[in-house]
């Protein structure tokens, strides 16, 4: 039985989309169901990745969530580099630096202006939760907000 093939996203921002815009980000890691970035030392490596592209003007984080094999993040990009080169970058980056390895591609979707951005904020922080790891989303010590990026 052949397995499912699975198809390349088109990460193309349309002409009319603002620079700045705010997008929600997923990104798996390999393999999938393994604990591979819920450690103290490889979240504060993911974290600091963040940071370090975020201070080269590549992105805005407004949030970041780990779970143990994916993240979300709330963020806004400059129009150039732009999205998809800007998160394929990243990820070779940490690859190197923390030896995690990547599912090919990621999920984002720009978040529209009639969108709740603190409803989406909150779904993000709901997921360990949902996961059953932790009772509260208080208690979940892989996220990270704006003010800790700067």
């Amino acid at each position: 039985m052949n397995s499912p093939v699975r198809k390349t996203l088109p990460h193309n921002v349309p002409s009319w989309v603002s620079n700045g815009a705010d997008y929600f980000i997923t990104i798996c890691t390999l393999p999938r169901g393994e604990d591979c970035l819920c450690n103290p030392d490889v979240a504060i490596q993911v974290r600091n990745g963040f940071l370090v592209y975020q201070q080269m003007g590549k992105w805005y984080v407004h949030l970041l969530l780990l779970m143990p094999d994916h993240l979300h993040a709330i963020m806004s990009f400059a129009c150039d580099p732009g999205v998809k080169k800007s998160i394929s970058s990243w990820k070779q980056y940490l690859a190197r630096q923390a030896g995690i390895k990547w599912q090919r591609d990621f999920f984002e979707h720009r978040l529209r202006p009639n969108e709740g951005f603190r409803e989406k904020a909150e779904y993000i922080r709901q997921n360990p939760v949902r996961a059953g790891l932790i009772a509260s989303a208080e208690e979940w010590p892989y996220c990270w907000s704006a003010q800790d990026f700067r």
